[in-house]
């Protein structure tokens, strides 16, 4: 078998793993039926392309085809290590976790060759945000975590504060409050009332 097309194949059927893994922030809270790590990354997408029209529109100059690709690969490394939350992560020494996504990367996408090298510095261009596109992608994974949030909390999941707790702040941090904010403030509106103490 020809070797570049195998390593194409191998790295589809890894990604495919995303469609199990489950997101274990929702079932550490008592969530039953929770999405999986590749249902995350499509809803991260569709609000990224969302997002990134916004500021088009608005008259920021955004690269939507740079931000759609970061974000279907924002959780590459999830395949190998799971889906960690952030409860979980900060048993970790600094640097330590980040160290080991970069290899899990380094090993999923090097046999891919230079589109492999292309899709590890989009992965690490989010990873670092430091351009407007890797700070809507993370913009967008936080909207789509509230979005999911919403929606267990309207199916009797009951009250889940802390995934709410300092979205203004975390929005603000990435430098997008003016976009973000009427579309924060509507979103907690949707709260049902026993769950809006935020």
């Amino acid at each position: 078998m020809n070797e570049k097309v195998d390593s194409e194949l191998n790295f589809l059927a890894e990604m495919a793993r995303l469609k199990a893994v489950p997101r274990l922030g929702w079932l550490l809270r008592g969530v039953r039926e929770v999405e999986s790590v590749a249902a995350h990354s499509y809803g991260v997408a569709l609000t990224v392309m969302l997002l990134a029209d916004l500021a088009r529109r608005k008259g920021t100059a955004v690269d939507v085809e740079r931000t759609l690709r970061m974000a279907l690969l924002h959780d590459l490394t999830e395949a190998r290590i799971g889906d960690l939350p952030s409860t979980i992560k900060s048993y970790f020494e600094p640097g330590t976790l980040r160290r080991a996504e970069e290899g899990v990367a380094q090993e999923m996408l090097g046999p891919l060759g230079s589109l492999g090298a292309e899709w590890q510095a989009l992965w690490l261009e989010y990873e670092e945000r430091q351009t407007l596109e890797a700070r809507l992608v993370k913009a967008a994974d936080k909207l789509d975590l509230l979005v999911q949030a919403l929606e267990y909390e309207r199916g009797g999941a009951g009250a889940l504060d802390e995934f709410w707790l300092n979205a203004e702040q975390d929005f603000a941090r990435l430098g997008l409050e003016d976009l973000l904010g009427e579309l924060l403030a509507s979103l907690r509106q949707r709260r049902p009332s026993r769950a809006a103490g935020q």
